[in-house]
């Protein structure tokens, strides 16, 4: 046996050709600081304490300001369009809102070295907005909260690039990690299957078309940029329209 860096290894397996293990740096470049992935930590973190000091509880969100801004397909479709993205902002408790921004930093701060602040935001709006469309042509009748969708997004758009980075996803454990939640998401009752679909389909789309900034630095185009801008329109369109047949299925 040949001592090896972890345990040891067959003579025959030290000979042959050592596997590659890639890191999110060495794939993607130098890591800087993921000032957009903190401010949407701030916002989600600010929002949910001013539900709590508007009649909800640390435990339990609810109130006034809480029924304002929940995604729900039936009032959307009769004009109140920014619950598409303010549903997103909120959550439920506190145990969701911290397996939400936690998940939010792990990828943020790998993402957004590698795409930049401007084409990490816009992927987060499509993802966003992805999650949404789910959300009304799943549940629409259901009202919904939480960042997980766009959450689902950032894993499916870091899958993609991985893999275009010749990076094994399996092994760099994101794949591992998409697959236990989508578990998770069919498998425990009153979790969004739209939003967490929605969300991961969108992101995944988004980021097989996405600039990576490499060691090369390689900058995103103008016409990358313009992609994504438009993707995340067409994305709100179809949350609008899936909205409004809603709203016609609730009037009945």
């Amino acid at each position: 046996m040949v001592q090896a860096s972890v345990g040891f290894h067959c003579p025959e397996c030290s000979s042959a050709q050592s596997t590659k293990v890639i890191t999110g740096t060495q794939v993607f470049g130098k890591t800087s600081d993921p000032i957009v992935t903190k401010v949407l930590i701030a916002i989600n973190i600010a929002v949910y304490v001013a539900v709590v000091f508007n009649g909800g509880s640390v435990n339990s969100a609810q109130g006034d300001l809480y029924q304002n801004l929940w995604t729900w397909g039936p009032i959307i479709g009769d004009g109140e369009w920014h619950r598409l993205v303010t549903g997103a902002f909120l959550h439920s408790g506190i145990m969701h809102l911290g397996m939400n921004m936690y998940l939010l930093w792990l990828l943020g701060r790998v993402l957004e070295p590698a795409l930049g602040k401007v084409s990490f935001g816009l992927l987060y709006a499509v993802s966003l907005m992805g999650g949404a469309v789910g959300v009304m042509l799943l549940s629409p009748g259901s009202p919904t909260v939480g960042a997980s969708g766009a959450v689902f997004g950032l894993m499916g758009a870091m899958v993609v690039m991985q893999w275009r980075a010749g990076q094994n996803p399996w092994q760099s454990g994101i794949l591992t990690l998409v697959v236990l939640n989508l578990v998770i998401t069919f498998a425990v009752p009153n979790i969004s299957i739209g939003g967490h679909v929605g969300g991961l389909i969108a992101g995944a789309l988004a980021g097989g078309a996405m600039t990576v900034r490499t060691k090369g630095h390689r900058l995103p185009t103008l016409a990358h940029i313009s992609g994504l801008i438009v993707f995340f329109a067409v994305l709100s369109v179809l949350a609008i329209l899936l909205s409004a047949r809603a709203l016609s299925q609730y009037l009945g």
